[in-house]
């Protein structure tokens, strides 16, 4: 599998990434790269562009023609609600882990990638002409209930007829609200999940 030795050859640039989950974010994309499953990729929440950098070195990999979205509001986390209350998770507050849109092409450039294309802003903001319209993988890093829920409200309309989406932080205990509106989500969509280290997989059935 390509995705595993680009993990090989490859640093990870921010600690805010899991080797292991970022190895089954790949490895889920290569699965529909293999098989030739057609549409764009999104990615809500790149932060310094992680996760970001790989899945552009998969896609030049594979020689891919998918276009690859990715959505930040560049100001750091918005503010809690209530669905996002957890002892755990009391690091966690506005304007943490801010990153700028600068950084993150400074990193594609450093990294020699050819730029997704970007979209700034708070995804409750984002207009419904931003998103792709035939999307076969998204994968969600929103954090909070309200910014996961709004990722799907977005991409929901555009699902290809093969998807699979990746929620970050389903089994997180610091930050509940991310499994609240994907189980919120999956209860009213014909689609199977299942968990891998703290990721939910969904799929069609």
């Amino acid at each position: 599998m390509i995705a595993a030795s680009l993990l090989k050859k490859y640093p990870i640039i921010s600690d805010q990434v899991d080797e292991r989950e970022l190895g089954v974010v790949l490895a889920e994309l290569e699965n529909l790269l293999q098989t030739g499953t057609p549409g764009s990729i999104v990615e809500f929440g790149c932060y310094t562009g992680s996760t970001s950098l790989f899945i552009a070195r998969l896609l030049t990999s594979y020689n891919s023609i998918s276009a690859y979205h990715v959505f930040d509001s560049f100001m750091g986390l918005p503010a809690k609600t209530s669905q996002d209350s957890s002892a755990a998770g009391e690091q966690f507050k506005a304007g943490e882990l801010f990153a700028t849109k600068k950084q993150f092409i400074t990193n594609f450039k450093k990294a020699g990638l050819p730029l997704p294309i970007i979209h700034k802003g708070w995804f409750s903001e984002v207009p419904a002409s931003d998103i792709p319209s035939e999307i076969m993988f998204a994968f969600l890093d929103g954090d909070y209930y309200q910014s996961i829920n709004d990722s799907f409200r977005l991409i929901t309309p555009n699902l290809a007829k093969n998807f699979i989406i990746i929620v970050d932080d389903y089994t997180s205990a610091a930050l509940p609200g991310a499994a609240k509106a994907t189980d919120e989500w999956v209860s009213r969509h014909a689609c199977k999940i299942r968990t891998q280290a703290s990721l939910a997989i969904i799929q069609v059935r």
